[in-house]
């Protein structure tokens, strides 16, 4: 899985963030997110039945790659990966959950936002990390000086990417892919306009596509 992962990433490097209650909703968006070309997917544990969307993607929907966001606690880890997360992603750097995710081999992206947690990342075994939130932890010059000290890292920005600045995150060969919940918009989910998802998602498809020629 970890390979098939990072060769998705490579071929189309954003992570769309799904989080709905409606499991027939979750799926739907999956499935134009995948239509878009977007075939890796983190849906986030923010609401009491986020999981069930998870595990509804899963269920039902054809060569997606279904992560969970937004892990706050090793049991939650647990959980998830028990449910069939493929990978998880946390907001912050806690030890414990980042230790079972070894064990196990759960590719996982905790969240960094400092020299300090990513020292920390690297000195656990991890190798890729969430940076988290992008925009207010420093944007493009803050990756750009984490890049030049910690040469094997990978980072995944999240929070504050848009189509808008895509292509300047991309641009970093520190840079594995980046997340974002702009290509899940609330109102075009809320109407069941899954059309405008799928458009969304092939707009990121092609800035990555030039970001990354």
């Amino acid at each position: 899985m970890r390979d098939e992962l990072v060769a998705r990433l490579t071929n189309a490097p954003v992570v769309p963030l799904v989080g709905t209650d409606d499991a027939d909703v979750a799926v739907k968006t999956a499935d134009a997110l995948a239509a878009g070309g977007l075939s890796v997917i983190e849906v986030v544990l923010r609401s009491d039945n986020a999981q069930a969307g998870m595990e509804a993607i899963l269920e039902r929907c054809d060569d997606v790659i279904v992560g969970a966001g937004t892990v706050l606690t090793l049991d939650q880890a647990k959980a998830v990966h028990q449910a069939g997360a493929q990978f998880i992603v946390c907001p912050g750097l806690v030890d414990e959950i980042a230790e079972y995710c070894l064990a196990e081999d759960v590719p996982i992206y905790p969240g960094t936002m400092t020299a300090g947690e990513v020292q920390r990342a690297y000195a656990l075994g991890l190798r890729e990390v969430k940076f988290f939130p992008a925009s207010l932890a420093g944007g493009v010059p803050m990756l750009k000086a984490l890049g030049s000290v910690f040469r094997e890292m990978r980072f995944m920005p999240t929070g504050g990417v848009s189509a808008a600045n895509l292509s300047e995150f991309l641009a970093l060969d520190s840079v594995i892919a980046c997340g974002g919940s702009w290509l899940t918009p609330k109102d075009a989910v809320a109407s069941g306009d899954f059309a405008a998802i799928t458009r969304l998602a092939e707009e990121a498809v092609s800035i990555a596509a030039t970001a990354r020629s």
